[in-house]
């Protein structure tokens, strides 16, 4: 049986021959393209390996392409304000999407806007699921990671803006990528950022496991599969080599290129912004502003292909190749829904669509397992039951306990007015 086929995938912002090409990753022969727009950063995505979806730059649409037809003009799916940055669940069951500072999360099956997400202060500039797809990760310009679960989310009370399960704080200028490693609820979470840190986080226990200092920008950050190295692109066109399973106990570690010679791949003239692994570990593909994708040997660091585009990159990433795009007769097993731009659908001003079939993709996997409200229902009921078996004592301790807090919240607003009152003192007592 044949290995699966690795492709590279790759997009500019001048989209001036192509909004989107696909390439064999070992010999460099084209497969395909895709017409119609211009990419923008961490804005193409994968929909069920039967779709790539571009957000496009500076436009308030995404655009949708069958993955395996040539020539094809392509979808619209038309959003409430720029896309920002995009991505899909493993499963293709939901699309995120960053909409200025808030977060988009459409249901593929149906169309309907189940949520939207405003917990960032800037614009949200990197998304991306785990790979169980449990929970997925915000990064924005407000210096903020956000970790989320998928099941939270979509269980919130709808008068309520969920909250984070994670809230990483330790960045100080805007973050510029974000990788999650394997293991679902158990991977670890890589930040990359412009205050020229690169840092390491458990999603389990939202613990900052590593920070790396660096003395450029970081535009971009990867993993291998297994989280043996991790690489990390450089503002003035470097790309970094970090050697997960070498460091010592601390927790930040200066990176010295100098030192690390053999651990820095050169070639690129501007700065790198985006990176991707092959399968084995063996590759890794870059995308610079200096218009280049490189494809790089890792145990040598040396430059093995070439691609020159006719803007910047934006996008450029490995995957092994869907069936779909190898196979013309292959046809996506359902037609995308419309769109929702409000939550709540024709509630909210769009038009109820009448008639026809309503699908909703993954039923089939949920056999006899209870639902998500199911679940909650269930966890509802258990803890009724524990606070009725409750005993006078316990609530006791339960008001002491609220009334302790409540003395605490107090003290803590008195603190925060006179930090207030002596910064304002200070900023306005007059120079001599």
């Amino acid at each position: 049986m044949a290995a699966p086929m690795e492709v590279a995938v790759c997009t500019d912002s001048a989209g001036q021959l192509w909004s989107c090409v696909v390439w064999e990753l070992h010999s460099g022969a084209n497969l395909l393209t895709y017409r119609g727009g211009q990419a923008g950063p961490r804005g193409l995505a994968l929909l069920n390996g039967e779709y790539l979806l571009a957000a496009q730059l500076g436009k308030n649409y995404i655009s949708a392409w069958e993955l395996h037809r040539k020539d094809q003009l392509q979808h619209k799916i038309m959003c409430p304000g720029p896309v920002t940055c995009l991505t899909t669940s493993p499963d293709g069951l939901y699309v995120l999407a960053g909409i200025e500072e808030s977060i988009h999360l459409w249901e593929v099956s149906t169309g309907n806007l189940l949520v939207i997400l405003s917990r960032h202060y800037q614009d949200v500039a990197c998304l991306q699921f785990t790979g169980d797809g449990s929970h997925f990760i915000s990064g924005g310009k407000d210096c903020l990671a956000l970790a989320w679960s998928l099941y939270s989310v979509l269980q919130a009370d709808p008068s309520r803006i969920p909250a984070p399960r994670h809230v990483w704080t330790h960045h100080t200028l805007p973050i510029t990528d974000l990788h999650c490693g394997f293991g679902g609820p158990l991977a670890r979470v890589a930040t990359a950022s412009l205050d020229q840190t690169v840092k390491l986080w458990e999603l389990s226990s939202g613990e900052l496991l590593l920070s790396v200092v660096f003395d450029v920008a970081i535009m971009a950050v990867a993993l291998d599969l297994a989280e043996h190295h991790m690489f990390c692109g450089g503002s003035e066109g470097s790309i970094f080599q970090v050697d997960l399973c070498t460091w010592p106990g601390q927790r930040e570690k200066s990176f010295q290129p100098e030192q690390e010679s053999g651990k820095v791949f050169r070639g690129h003239r501007n700065q790198v912004t985006c990176l991707s692994v092959s399968t084995d570990g063996s590759l890794l593909l870059s995308g610079s502003h200096d218009e280049t994708v490189r494809l790089w040997d890792v145990q040598s660091k040396q430059c093995v292909r070439t691609v020159t585009l006719k803007g910047p990159v934006t996008n450029a990433f490995i995957m092994l190749a869907p069936v779909t795009m190898l196979s013309s007769d292959l046809r996506p097993s359902l037609p995308l829904p419309h769109f929702n731009k409000h939550l709540l659908g024709a509630e909210h001003g769009d038009e109820p669509r009448r008639g026809g079939l309503t699908l909703r993709l993954g039923l089939h996997r949920q056999g006899s397992e209870p639902s998500y409200l199911e679940r909650a229902e269930q966890l509802h009921a258990a803890m009724c039951s524990t606070m009725e078996k409750s005993v006078l004592g316990g609530q006791d301790q339960l008001r002491i306990r609220v009334t302790e807090l409540e003395d605490e919240v107090r003290n803590l607003r008195k603190i925060n007015r006179d930090l207030f009152d002596f910064s304002t003192r200070v900023i306005t007592r007059p120079t001599k």
